[in-house]
């Protein structure tokens, strides 16, 4: 019974359909679909001393405290890595994509594995993924920010792996969201840079001139939230996943801060009250709740 097992838990990773538990004492517990990575039986004695789990769809990777990984899952969506094990070493930190996962190394540089199209294979830009400080990921690609803020990526080019044509604005940069497919950068001087699907928010044009002063990025899958400085808030991408927020735009004032399910906002203002925009059926409509939202 998985009810026994899960005692002392530390922290908790999801994959699409299954969950593992790292435990005090460093062990993991798994359950939930076997296709989505629930059976851990075949690692599990090497699962001792975990200090952080990653996981998307189908695989789980986890960190042990000698820099090590362990995998399991689909083997095709990352939960095989035995090409890569003897470059796993001294692990600070796993990302992933719905079917691979990359690892940045105390060394700064990056090991990727799973599926190939998918961030999977990184050997095309190896030698720029040099003191890589934070990877970030959409459905199907990855980008890396460098030290120097520069930013490298890989994977699905129609998903944000090609970052070429806006190569050239990306210098300074200090923070990366992403939607499905499509990644948005805030730069050191406050303003955005786009790129990947266009009606996913790789696309930012229409309102690229309001975009200044941007102190944080929120994204659900298919469109981009960002607030100002200012506490305003500006938002784009597919219109039916919040980026279209003309309805509650006059709102929009005061805003501390803004969270998202896959097709919704909702701002929390500084008086206390909340603001809710995008598809009604993920949270985009709060009008049933607004008398008990007056003081979040």
């Amino acid at each position: 019974e998985i009810q026994d097992q899960v005692r002392n838990v530390q922290q908790v990773q999801a994959s699409y359909l299954a969950f593992a538990a790292i435990l005090a004492d460093g062990s993991v517990v798994t359950w939930g679909n076997p296709e989505s990575g629930s059976d851990s039986s075949q690692v599990q004695d090497r699962l001792k001393n975990v200090q952080q789990l990653q996981a998307k769809s189908a695989a789980f990777a986890a960190i042990l405290a000698d820099g090590s990984v362990v995998t399991w899952g689909d083997p095709d969506s990352g939960g095989g890595s035995e090409e890569v094990r003897d470059r796993l070493r001294n692990v600070r930190l796993i990302q992933a994509t719905c079917s691979a996962f990359a690892a940045i190394l105390e060394d700064g540089s990056v090991v990727s594995w799973g599926f190939s199209p998918h961030g999977g294979d990184s050997s095309a830009v190896q030698d720029q993924l040099r003191n890589v400080w934070q990877i970030q990921s959409t459905k199907h690609a990855f980008a890396a920010i460098l030290t120097d803020g520069l930013v490298v990526t890989w994977g699905d080019p129609l998903q944000g792996g090609d970052s070429s044509e806006v190569h050239h604005q990306l210098k300074n940069v200090q923070q990366i969201q992403a939607t499905e497919k499509a990644f948005a950068a805030i730069l050191s001087d406050g303003s955005v840079v786009t790129w990947g699907n266009a009606s996913s928010g790789g696309d930012s044009s229409a309102v690229q001139e309001r975009l200044r002063n941007v102190q944080q990025l929120q994204a659900t899958e298919g469109a981009f939230a960002a607030l100002l400085a200012d506490g305003s808030v500006v938002t784009w991408g597919w219109p039916e996943a919040g980026g279209d927020s003309s309805s509650v735009q006059d709102q929009l004032r005061g805003v501390l801060q803004i969270q998202a399910t896959d097709c919704a906002f909702a701002a929390i203002l500084k008086e206390g009250s909340v603001v809710a925009w995008g598809n009604p059926l993920w949270g985009g409509d709060d009008s049933q709740v607004r008398d008990q939202l007056a003081l979040v």
